[in-house]
């Protein structure tokens, strides 16, 4: 089973739900066996197909929190939870979708992640009406390296973070999911950080002609960062200058492991690009892309739950708009097979009341005096047989018709052999004398002179009757 894994872009919390649009998005395609068949950036219609795709969710969009879950399930849990989180959500809980990490922590607690419910449709539906089925989306942040338990070394002085070192000419750093309030980890923890690249707008240009000059100024100035703690995940968008001390700040002395996502399919690729990257959060780890994708893989906490759970089966438009000729042709061909089989019943039925008018009609004229007519062809033997019988022919189950047969039946069985003949109800007993040796092929002669035999194996008698 091939795999799809895409890399999606943080929302712009200051765009309007209308003018959202996907830019170029960098995937990698692997195949049944893990290989990679194709790996690039692509417009989300120009995506290739598997049979099952992966998106990786920006941390910017996600707030992730660990909360006692009361023990439901279903739409029940569905109604529960945003009661859980309402607390530390900034916007309305019913406009977010919330999901549930299906591991638990040691405390008991499981892991809640909110992200904007919008957002979300509009990144499913999207990938949905371009034909991608078994859909699955992951936190990036899931997918990054587990934290080193040994400090490592200090990237810069703690400094308290203020809001130009943690903000962006559009104010994106204050927006760790415009979900989310700040939340205060616990100290000491393990700390990984990552910088996966630089900020990607999800905004029409407002200056068409000066497209290219504004994405410059306000993508290449800001990074997108990741700090996981644990279970828990925050994301941000950092000024390049401020992201190892944004990173000092928010670890708060505890030991922080760096990294730095390299080889993205699309972005520059000099010495000079990953260079700057890497300068953005010294002694960073390089972690490519692909290896990010296959930790996704792995990664059992799947956003797609509740009314977003993904259903191959289920036939949306855009499925049904691909099968509509084959779903043409099994309705036509069913038509045709029930007019058909319709037609033919029809065709014998004249034939079956045509055959049973010509025996009536021969009935009629044999026997002009037959009253009534309820089983032509039985009435028609009756009335032959009774015409034999006062022409004075014998009946072929009379027993002197039976008597004569079964003499011309017996071959090698002498016929003093015989001890006994009995007839009743149109039928033969034939009884032989201890000692007489009966063949097999008696039954076989018998059939040949228009009779029917049957043994008693207990008492070895005989009974012949008549074949017709």
């Amino acid at each position: 089973m091939s795999t799809l894994i895409v890399l999606m872009p943080s929302r712009d919390p200051a765009v309007h739900s209308q003018e959202w649009q996907l830019p170029e998005l960098p995937f990698v395609l692997l195949d049944k066996a893990g290989n990679t068949q194709r790996a690039g950036r692509s417009a989300l219609g120009l995506l290739p197909k598997a049979s099952a795709t992966i998106l990786l969710i920006a941390a910017r969009d996600l707030l992730t929190l660990a909360a006692t879950v009361p023990p439901l399930k279903g739409p029940r849990l569905r109604q529960a939870l945003p009661n859980v989180v309402e607390d530390h959500l900034i916007q309305d809980p019913q406009t977010c979708h919330l999901a549930l990490d299906p591991r638990r922590l040691a405390d008991g607690r499981q892991v809640v992640a909110a992200i904007d419910r919008g957002w979300f449709r509009f990144l499913l539906e999207g990938f949905t009406a371009a034909g991608h089925r078994n859909l699955r989306a992951v936190p990036v942040a899931r997918c990054l390296p587990v934290a080193q338990t040994e400090p490592a070394p200090e990237l810069a002085e703690p400094v308290q973070p203020t809001v130009s070192s943690v903000s962006t000419d559009r104010g994106t750093a204050a927006d760790a999911a415009d979900v989310s309030s700040a939340t205060t980890p616990p100290a000491l923890e393990p700390v990984s950080a990552c910088v996966l690249g630089h900020v990607v707008s999800t905004a029409p240009p407002l200056l068409p002609g000066a497209a290219p000059e504004l994405a410059a100024a306000t993508t290449q100035t800001a990074l997108e960062l990741a700090i996981v703690r644990g279970a828990l995940a925050e994301g941000f968008a950092v000024p390049a200058a401020s992201v190892a001390a944004t990173v000092a700040a928010l670890a708060g002395g505890a030991p922080v492991t760096g990294y730095v996502l390299t080889n993205v399919p699309g972005e520059p690729a000099s010495a000079a690009a990953r260079a700057a990257l890497s300068a953005a959060l010294p002694g960073a780890q390089p972690l490519s892309f692909e290896a990010l994708a296959r930790r996704a893989l792995v990664c059992r906490f799947d956003l797609c739950q509740f009314e977003f759970a993904s259903e191959p089966w289920r036939l949306d438009r855009a499925t049904l708009r691909r099968l509509r000729v084959p779903i043409a042709l099994v309705v036509a061909s069913l038509a045709v097979a029930v007019v058909g089989a319709n037609i033919q019943w029809l065709m014998m039925a004249r034939q079956r009341d045509a055959i049973s008018a010509q025996m009536t009609e021969l009935l009629l004229n044999a026997f002009p005096k037959t009253t009534v007519v309820l089983d032509p062809a039985g009435q028609m033997s009756r009335q032959l047989q009774q015409l034999r019988l006062a022409a004075g022919e014998p009946s072929p189950d009379d027993f002197l018709a039976l008597s004569d047969r079964l003499a011309r039946s017996l071959g090698p069985v002498p016929a003093n052999g015989i001890a006994a003949l009995d007839y009743h109800d149109r039928r033969l007993d034939v009884t032989f004398k201890p000692g007489v040796n009966v063949d097999a092929d008696l039954a076989r002669r018998l059939a040949q002179n228009g009779l029917a035999g049957t043994m008693d194996a207990s008492t070895g008698k005989w009974t012949i009757r008549s074949a017709s």
